[in-house]
């Protein structure tokens, strides 16, 4: 347990210092953080554009009791990586809650690139658990399924049996395979 809490820590530090690096030289030097407005419209149009292109992730969100939304995360490294981005939980069309993702990794990588990810919640129990917990890692949670674009056209409300579902949408650049191991989800307060 004690490996697992320093590992973690190394994780945030590693991608708050990628993450101050990427944000200072893509950015111009602008604030890490959005402002509410613009992080709930993004997530909006984001969470829209996927409904439209997945017949799968439209038939999950008229179950889901929430939807929390990451419209642009942006991912890079070279040995050392990172990734970050912030979005929205959506309940009943209503923004419920502001989030911001991140993890670090290390390995063979390099490059940059920038993506999408939805989280469907079908089930109170798996709502109630992002809702109660000081920053949620993904990747451990047992019930949650990776859709895949192949496997999304297949899903319907008859062939749902788990109580998350993670899409990934609008990947660009050029790193190579996405995952949601390690990512840590947690509540900010934006402007």
């Amino acid at each position: 347990m004690h490996r697992r809490l320093q590992e973690t820590l190394v994780q945030r530090i590693l991608a708050i210092l990628f993450v101050a690096v990427v944000a200072t030289g893509l950015g111009g030097g602008q604030a890490l953080a959005e402002k509410a407005a613009t992080i709930e419209q993004n997530s909006r149009e984001a969470l829209e554009l996927l409904l439209n292109s997945s017949a799968g992730a439209k038939a999950l969100s008229n179950n889901a009791e929430g939807i929390l939304v990451f419209p642009k995360i942006v991912k890079g490294g070279l040995i050392l990586g990172g990734q970050y981005g912030e979005g929205a939980l959506f309940k009943n069309d209503a923004v419920s809650g502001y989030y911001s993702t991140a993890a670090a990794s290390f390995g063979l990588q390099a490059g940059i690139q920038t993506f999408g990810y939805a989280v469907f919640f079908l089930d109170d129990t798996s709502l109630t658990y992002l809702d109660n917990s000081d920053g949620w890692e993904i990747g451990t949670t047992p019930n949650a399924v990776v859709v895949d674009s192949g496997a999304s056209a297949a899903l319907s409300t008859t062939t749902e049996q788990e109580g998350i579902y993670v899409f990934f949408f609008d990947q660009k650049g050029l790193m190579a395979g996405l995952t949601i191991e390690g990512t840590k989800i947690t509540t900010i307060n934006p402007e």
